[in-house]
């Protein structure tokens, strides 16, 4: 079976078709694992004898993903064989990383050719184990209400989030458009937005303290005139969906290595990225990259 950018990792029996389709991102070089990692790729370090990229590429295919791309770099070649040598019923393609490791945007961006462009595109990072309604996110959360018409709109781009302690937050605005970042131990703001990184900058208190009340920051700015913005804060869960058209609209001008969230930063003023929370049942994920959460993995069925 030959594997390469361009063709599918399969076998013989019959494949779950259908227009839904997902990226894992597998290229990473899994330096909090090591030295597990010094002598494979994170993707095939195992939780309850499995290894994590089956982990994800099994919760893909149940909620009904029939294509898969997945990039590789480190140890890549052990990722292909064992893609080889496993049948998933799904259409599996490559996008080969190994000459350089171009990061989460840059490595999108070089796989983007593999996806029909007519069809949004989920994204799944390897080291994340959750509960979450990969379908329900795909084909309800990008989908906004269009006060001004009443109509629906579907955002460029979807964010799944949820409330945990953490030290980096999304920020995002009372109809859950994102608008900023920030680094609760540092103070740090990121945002297109003046207003909102004048603020961060002036008040820095207000963002380390999010973790006391995550959607509960009332910015008052000479910027926003005599009126008020009421700031959600929300942790990432390294799964989102986003259209191929926001990929080949703007991506073309980054450099060949960028991280998918400075692209959305970058971004979230002039196009509509947006926060999803999944109603029910609550969002339960571990980021099993590290080794204490890879042993809380193991511990669990």
């Amino acid at each position: 079976m030959h594997v390469s950018e361009k063709n599918c990792v399969t076998s013989q029996s019959e494949k779950l078709y259908t227009l839904m389709q997902a990226m894992i991102f597998a290229a990473g070089m899994g330096t909090r694992l090591r030295p597990l990692t010094d002598t494979m790729p994170k993707a095939l370090v195992t939780v309850n004898g499995k290894p994590l990229i089956e982990h994800v590429i099994e919760k893909l295919r149940s909620a009904g993903f029939g294509s898969i791309v997945i990039n590789v770099h480190h140890f890549a070649g052990q990722i292909i064989d064992y893609l080889k040598e496993h049948d998933f019923e799904v259409d599996i393609k490559i996008s080969d990383e190994s000459d350089k490791l171009l990061d989460t945007g840059g490595g999108l961006r070089k796989a983007a050719p593999l996806f029909r462009q007519d069809e949004q595109i989920l994204i799944h990072n390897v080291d994340i184990l959750s509960n979450a309604d990969l379908d329900t996110l795909y084909n309800k959360g990008p989908l906004m209400t269009n006060w001004g018409t009443g109509g629906t709109m579907h955002a460029a781009a979807t964010l799944l989030v949820s409330w945990r302690k953490t030290k980096r937050y999304l920020l995002f605005d009372e109809a859950m458009r994102l608008i900023g970042w920030t680094n609760i131990e540092t103070g740090e703001v990121k945002s297109p937005f003046r207003w909102l990184r004048e603020f961060g900058a002036e008040h820095p208190e207000k963002f380390k303290t999010l973790q006391d009340h995550h959607d509960n920051i009332t910015v008052e700015h000479r910027l926003l005139g005599y009126g008020k913005a009421r700031l959600q804060a929300y942790a990432f869960s390294g799964i989102h969906v986003i259209s191929p058209k926001l990929i080949a609209d703007r991506m073309s001008k980054y450099p060949d290595v960028f991280p998918i969230m400075d692209f959305y930063l970058d971004n979230c003023n002039t196009s509509l990225i947006k926060g999803f929370i999944q109603p029910e049942p609550k969002l339960e994920l571990l980021d099993v990259g590290k080794p204490d959460t890879l042993k809380q993995a193991n511990q669990h069925a």
